[in-house]
């Protein structure tokens, strides 16, 4: 068996003890994602975009956290603010 990561390691310990819980609602969870793939699918266009080695990692976790490729939650992400539904958060001063 390959060697295990310190993250790896944690995330099998974090599991053995009993640290996981499945998620609520998972069938309705997979249709909302099933839905962004939907409206991300119909692609007709390629674009090219340079981002910071931390912005790409930052979307890269994100996408992995959600179970879906990188590529399809940064044209969710697009898909959503120009369609009205991401709207930017002020911080509170």
């Amino acid at each position: 068996m390959a060697k295990l990561t310190k993250e790896e390691r944690a995330l099998l310990h974090s599991y053995e003890k009993g640290e996981w819980q499945s998620i609520p609602r998972e069938k309705s969870e997979a249709r909302r994602y099933e839905a962004y793939a939907r409206s991300t699918l119909q692609k007709d266009r390629r674009i090219n975009i340079r981002l910071s080695t931390r912005d790409l990692e930052g979307i890269q976790r994100k996408a992995i956290e959600e179970g879906i490729p990188y590529q399809t939650l940064v044209s969710s992400i697009i898909h959503k603010y120009v369609s009205g539904r991401l709207k930017e958060r002020h911080a509170s001063r």
